[in-house]
Formats: C-alpha cells, structure tokens, sequence
C-alpha cells in the first residue's frame, strides 16, 4: 500500500507540472506577501450574512452566480476540504474524496471520489448546491453538474498568497467572509512570525526530493519552493526547468545541498536508505546527517496547500534551522 501511495503521489504531481505558475522567491517573495497581507482587510468586503446572491470566479476564470446560501457542499480535495471545515461548515459538507483526511470529522463523510476519478452519478444523485473541484475538474464533468443545476468552482493554490486568495473567494462563495478573514489574518500572523524568527540566519542550502527514480526535485513555481525560501533556505533547484524537474545525480553532487528534505512516502524509504544511495556520501547534507523525512501529518501538512500553510512554513523552518526550536 505505501508503494502505492508513493506512485500516486509521483502521478499527481506530474499532473501538477502543466498548470502550476511560478512563484517568487526570497526578498521578492517577502515583498510581495507583505503587500498582500497589508491590504487584506481592504480587499474582503465584508457582507451581511445570508446576503445572497453573490458573484464568484475561481482560480481558473470560472464565473459562477451563488443565488442562495449553499447548504449541501461537495469537496473533491483535501485542501478545499480543509479550508471548509476552518471555516465552521463542517456540518454542510456531504462527500468527500479518500484523501480527504483532515479534520477526523472528514473521515465520517461520504467518498465519492478517489485517484481513479470521482462517482459523477453519486454526485448527481446528491444534488449539492456546490462542489470545489481540484484544479480546472474535468471539463466534460463539469459542464454535467451545471447542466444539472450545481454550481462548480476550481482551486489550485501553490503559493501562501494564493492560498490566501481562495480562502476568501470560498468564504464568499459559501456566506462566511467574516470567517475567511479571521482564518487568513491568523495563517498570516504566523507566517510573519516564522519569517521574523529566521530572519538574519545564514541561508542555507536546500533540496527536496519529490520522487526518487527518477529524481525529482522541488523547482521554482512549486509548493514546497516557497516554504523553504519563506524558511530561510536557499533552494538548489529553484533554477531548474520546471516546478517539478527531474534532477541528475551529478547536478545534485555538483550543488551540495545541506540539507536534504523528503516525504516518507514508501515502506522503504528512510534516512539511512537516502544515505547509502550511490555517490551520496560525498554531499554535505550525508556527512552532516542533515537528512530530514516528514512522516505522516508532517508530510500530508507539507504538501498540501490549504489553510495550515503556515503550519507547514514552520515545519519547514524547523528542518532548517532546528536550533531556532529547542
């Protein structure tokens, strides 16, 4: 089952190579989000509850008109799911997808999706008001749910101010903007914390193992990118081609990482397995044991970019600067 788990988590992040946009880094990174959080309180109007109808567009340029409150809600990711429930409408929320593990109360809810697609008949029969898609959806499926009546939107966060984004367009997509607000100044106020305690550290240098054959590292555009630069990182593989390249063996000697991050994503997969691989002994993050594995929540936390983004940074910041912790 965990060679499994590994395999899809390699094919979902192939998926992910065709749509994900690049993201800043380092000063610009931190720039940019202070601008962001600055204006947070100017860009969420904050309506009356039950102030319907609304008019919403998701990541993808999708308008949808919300002409009443949605009460009945379908989540086919674990990040929509997540901010769904921080939100408080856990009680609302009527089928998720298998992976959709947090909060537990998420566990209790009814799976109408997995990796090998989603019960569209199910999903049909159910007659939500809503369902949050990941990423675009699928196009044919789609256009049968609003043919049905059921309103769609997409998201696809892969940067803190995106998540931040989102979060408030499905606050006003579901009538808790109030709520939206309060959620992304908390996942803000944290941020800055993490940020403000590595400030002034020597930055070091990072990489982040998505797969291991072939190699694939962590690019610039990616997820995991910006929580290492946010972190006080310096990501080796920031200039590579792509948010999820394939890195060679000999690139990976050649940049010397510090620190080497992963996912335990297979059985198999340890510290002392990365160590012995061959021709690893020579990088510095071997000979310093900087190895560090997420296991379980840590790793469902650190790839997926929802509402514990900032816990998330600090895991990443503890992996790079553990001293800062103790």
């Amino acid at each position: 089952m965990k060679k499994l788990k590994g395999l899809a988590l390699f094919l979902s992040l192939l998926i992910l190579v065709v749509t994900i946009s690049g993201c800043t880094q380092n000063k610009g990174i931190e720039n940019e989000l202070k601008v962001e959080d600055s204006s947070l309180e100017d860009s969420v109007e904050i309506r009356d509850e039950g102030d319907f109808p609304v008019v919403v567009e998701d990541t993808f340029g999708n308008v949808e008109t919300i002409e009443q409150e949605p009460m009945k809600i379908i989540s086919l990711a674990p990040s929509n799911t997540e901010v769904l429930f921080e939100l408080g409408l856990g009680d609302r929320v009527m089928g998720v997808t298998s992976y959709c593990d947090y909060p537990e109360e998420a566990k209790t809810k009814e799976v109408i999706g997995d990796f090998s697609g989603n019960n569209l008949e199910r999903i049909i029969e159910l007659n939500p008001d809503l369902v949050l898609v990941y990423g675009s959806g699928d196009e044919d499926e789609n256009r049968i749910m609003r043919d049905a009546g059921i309103k769609v939107l997409g998201f696809m966060s892969e940067s803190l101010s995106e998540i931040v984004d989102d979060i408030k367009t499905i606050g006003k997509a579901t009538g808790k903007e109030k709520e939206a607000e309060e959620l992304v100044s908390r996942i803000v106020a944290k941020k800055d914390s993490i940020v403000e305690l590595v400030k002034g550290e020597n930055e070091v240098r990072v990489f982040y193992e998505i797969w291991h054959d072939p190699l694939m590292g962590a690019g610039k555009g990616s997820f995991m990118d910006e929580l290492i630069t946010l972190a006080g990182g310096t990501n080796i593989a920031d200039d590579a081609d792509g948010a999820y390249p394939q890195y060679d063996l000999e690139q990976l000697i050649e940049r010397d990482p510090e620190i080497y991050l992963s996912a335990h994503d297979m059985e198999d997969k340890t510290v002392e397995s990365i160590k012995e691989r061959p021709g690893y002994s020579v990088m510095t993050a071997i000979i310093n044991n900087r190895v560090h594995l997420f296991y379980n929540d840590e790793a469902d936390i650190v790839s997926r970019p929802g509402p514990r983004i900032s816990e998330a940074l600090e895991i990443v910041a503890k992996a790079i600067h553990p001293q800062l912790f103790e």
